[in-house]
């Protein structure tokens, strides 16, 4: 899964971690135990399901958005006091979509999807990231996608795209600034870099 732990941010006199993930869970009459990978250690982020939504799948779309915009809502309107120390907005959907996905019995994806945000998929959420940080084929796919000249008439108003893309900055001007790194910097300094020279197109 490609994720970084955004959410929560328990505060230095806690609740921490496990205390905030589980109050979720009680609240929603979810059991909590059967989420939690034991490889990771207690309290850290990556122990408690988390997802960032570059992707999930489920058999019923309807039941799943309903109860995802009734919990939503819950959180939303009434949160509980675990959460008074955390930002909702726009962290929100990082609270939410775990315990949906855990009640209606997924979880944490195995091997056998190791493609999704791999090499079958690319989750970049802005296009400045997609150029700031994944590899040359997903570039490729994306300009492939909208050469045609009835997608690119529309796309073309939307300055990310009519700079990014069209006009070629993606490659000349944003890709340099980090063709050198060996591995990917966390995103918010990514984000950091592209706002400072100017391209956080978003």
């Amino acid at each position: 899964m490609r994720r970084e732990g955004t959410w929560p941010k328990p505060p230095l006199y806690g609740p921490g971690y496990h205390a905030i993930w589980q109050s979720l869970y009680d609240r929603f009459g979810l059991s909590f135990a059967p989420t939690l990978d034991l490889s990771q250690p207690d309290e850290h982020w990556e122990r408690y399901l988390y997802f960032n939504a570059g992707w999930f799948f489920g058999s019923d779309p309807a039941e799943f958005g309903q109860r995802f915009l009734a919990w939503a809502l819950a959180l939303r309107d009434g949160p509980h006091d675990e959460l008074a120390c955390q930002m909702m907005d726009p962290w929100l959907d990082q609270a939410v979509l775990p315990l949906v996905i855990h009640s209606l019995g997924g979880g944490r994806p195995g091997p056998a999807l190791d493609g999704l945000d791999g090499d079958v998929t690319c989750h970049y959420r802005r296009l400045p990231l997609l150029y700031a940080r994944d590899p040359e084929a997903a570039i490729v796919a994306l300009e492939s996608a909208v050469a045609a000249k009835e997608v690119k008439r529309v796309l073309r108003e939307w300055e990310p795209a009519r700079k990014l893309i069209y006009q070629d900055k993606g490659r000349q001007k944003v890709r340099p600034i980090f063709a050198d790194r060996p591995t990917p910097a966390p995103e918010k300094m990514i984000r950091n870099q592209l706002k400072a020279r100017g391209w956080w197109l978003v």
